[in-house]
């Protein structure tokens, strides 16, 4: 792929990637601020936070863009659409893995909750973040921030730390990868989880880094055998499921 295409999938996954950091801007941080004092107003916490998360998102595209083709990870429907390629050949193909993977995690999400911890069970009853937030931010913000963008950056470092350049990197290397970034999305919830939850019991803290780390693996391997693309799907679906599911 030459510059322009580049620039154009950098360009798409990036804007993209910011509807889901508006999402939570405007939707999520205004729940969130009705439990506390704010030290600015509202407007310019929201306009700081998508400030950050376009400067987060920024790096983390052109870092996949940049170092994908190396390692053989893909977004498909993404690229044909920079390269001026049909995007439909390819739609269903990462449709189905992520349909496949993402009804059952969404499940195991509705289970996870009803099973969790009594301070994280009770959270719903005050606080429940918008489903188009959940969507768009953990479908496709997430997905490029964890997968596109750290995931890649781990494969990448180990690759070149430990083979021989041009070789095809070794699927150990993208596991270990896969099993890091999930680590580092589990540990990414804990700020917020800390501000809802008033504080961690050993409960409480255990959850939210399993929880989350669990379905951060089943996301990393649907990138590595099918593409982003895939990922975001299930990662959307899981929120959607559990959502539907939960008001059953």
């Amino acid at each position: 792929m030459n510059a322009r295409p580049r620039l154009r999938l950098a360009a798409f996954l990036w804007v993209a990637s910011m509807c889901g950091a508006v999402a939570v801007a405007v939707l999520l941080l205004p729940q969130l601020g009705a439990e506390m004092t704010l030290p600015a107003p509202m407007w310019a916490i929201a306009l700081a936070s998508a400030l950050q998360s376009g400067v987060l998102l920024a790096l983390a595209t052109w870092a996949g863009v940049a170092l994908t083709p190396k390692l053989g990870l893909h977004a498909p429907l993404f690229e044909a659409a920079a390269a001026g390629r049909a995007v439909l050949p390819g739609l269903w193909l990462q449709v189905r893995p992520g349909v496949l993977a993402g009804v059952p995690a969404g499940l195991a999400l509705l289970l996870f909750t009803r099973t969790a911890p009594p301070e994280i069970a009770g959270l719903s009853a005050r606080y429940e973040p918008p489903l188009l937030a959940r969507l768009l931010y953990g479908g496709v913000t997430e997905e490029v921030l964890m997968r596109w963008g750290m995931m890649t950056c781990l494969t990448w470092l180990l690759w070149w730390m430990f083979q021989r350049r041009g070789q095809a990197v070794r699927p150990a290397y993208v596991i270990a990868a896969i099993v890091a970034s999930s680590l580092i999305f589990g540990l990414g919830h804990l700020p917020v989880a800390h501000f809802v939850l008033h504080g961690f019991t050993p409960g409480t803290l255990s959850w939210v880094i399993g929880a989350n780390t669990s379905f951060g693996l089943l996301f990393g391997w649907l990138f590595w055998r099918w593409g982003l693309e895939s990922a975001m799907v299930a990662h959307a679906l899981t929120h959607l499921v559990s959502d539907l599911a939960g008001k059953m």
